[in-house]
């Protein structure tokens, strides 16, 4: 079995420094810090968590909180929180809101009561209200992902979601796409309105009238893309593009496309938003804009391992940006 002496042989390191690098403290370049991790992981070596806890004081865990567990969105979120959580030594707990402000609320208490030492929450639907309130209930330090919060809350990591849906947009009317279709995510989630909201401004700064016909609600699911895309069909309103606000509710928008015998992109051209693994192997492959889930995922990771061990972060929201990607699914008319 390994020890740290190994580890810090193996790293050309200190078995001081080591130590500083599992337990967060101290400074220690990056550069030193990756050669330590690599070497934990060449000579598969972990720390003992309970007597790293026992010698801090702490749990030693961090509790995560998801919306929901399906996707590969949050799946790649997941995947990147356990192997860093790993990586610090630290256990991982993990449960879901349920897409539901209540049973958010109810998971940051039950993770509360497991002695958590710092909260990570995927939030959909509280309130800055909500957080304020929070804040005052609860003294475990909690970093938030996908909400723009301000600096009298908790830190926070999100997305921009209204340029991301700019963006998209934006390339379809560089394609000369002046009927644009939206197919929303649920409105009464910030990301939806916020969503909605790029699209609309895409359309305004080009000044083309927004037709209300044209916008429909989805709820994320493939299912309620197709439906959506049904009804749009129904209508009888022209259109010669659709941006659909995830790419699940797109490939939905495909499939009754096609089966309306329209064809993608000759017909109607299709854009979406999150880089599903899936929109690449689609026919056509799917025009997307891609998440910065591994970034945005690592940065939240490591304010809680921050605050896990005493140390400052700053309040307020770092925000990132997607990028555009051009596939099949769009053409220019």
């Amino acid at each position: 079995m390994s020890t740290i002496s190994d580890v810090g042989k193996l790293a050309g390191v200190s078995k001081a420094t080591v130590s500083r690098v599992i337990n967060n403290k101290g400074h220690v370049k990056e550069s030193t810090r990756k050669a330590v991790f690599d070497a934990m992981e060449q000579l598969h070596f972990k720390p003992n968590s309970l007597a790293r806890a026992l010698a801090n004081n702490s749990s030693n865990s961090i509790g995560l909180i998801l919306s929901v567990f399906d996707g590969d969105y949050f799946g790649e979120l997941l995947s990147q929180a356990a192997k860093l959580a790993d990586q610090a030594g630290k256990q991982l707990f993990v449960t879901d809101g349920h897409n539901d402000p209540k049973r958010e609320i109810e998971a940051i208490e039950s993770l509360v009561d497991r002695r958590c030492d710092v909260i990570v929450l995927y939030s959909r639907y509280l309130s800055e209200q909500d957080f304020i309130d929070i804040k005052k209930r609860i003294q475990i330090p909690i970093v938030v992902i996908n909400r723009h919060l301000g600096v009298q809350s908790y830190p926070a990591v999100c997305f921009d979601q209204e340029h991301a849906a700019r963006l998209a947009v934006n390339q379809l009317l560089d394609m000369n796409h002046k009927q644009i279709a939206c197919i929303t995510s649920p409105l009464n989630a910030s990301s939806g309105v916020l969503r909605l909201k790029g699209y609309q401004d895409a359309l305004a700064q080009r000044n083309i009238p927004e037709n209300k016909d044209l916008i429909l609600e989805g709820h994320n699911l493939i299912v309620s893309g197709y439906d959506a895309c049904k009804k749009l069909l129904r209508s009888g309103v022209s259109f010669t593009a659709i941006f659909a606000c995830n790419d699940d509710m797109a490939i939905g928008a495909i499939k009754a496309l096609t089966e309306a015998g329209l064809k993608i992109p000759e017909d109607v051209s299709i854009f979406g938003i999150d880089n599903d693994p899936i929109g690449s192997y689609i026919t056509p492959t799917l025009s997307t804009v891609e998440l910065p889930i591994t970034e945005m995922t690592s940065t939240a990771i490591k304010m809680a391992l921050d605050l896990a061990c005493g140390k400052e972060v700053e309040g307020g929201t770092k925000e990132f940006r997607g990028k555009l990607i051009v596939r099949d699914s769009i053409r220019y008319i």
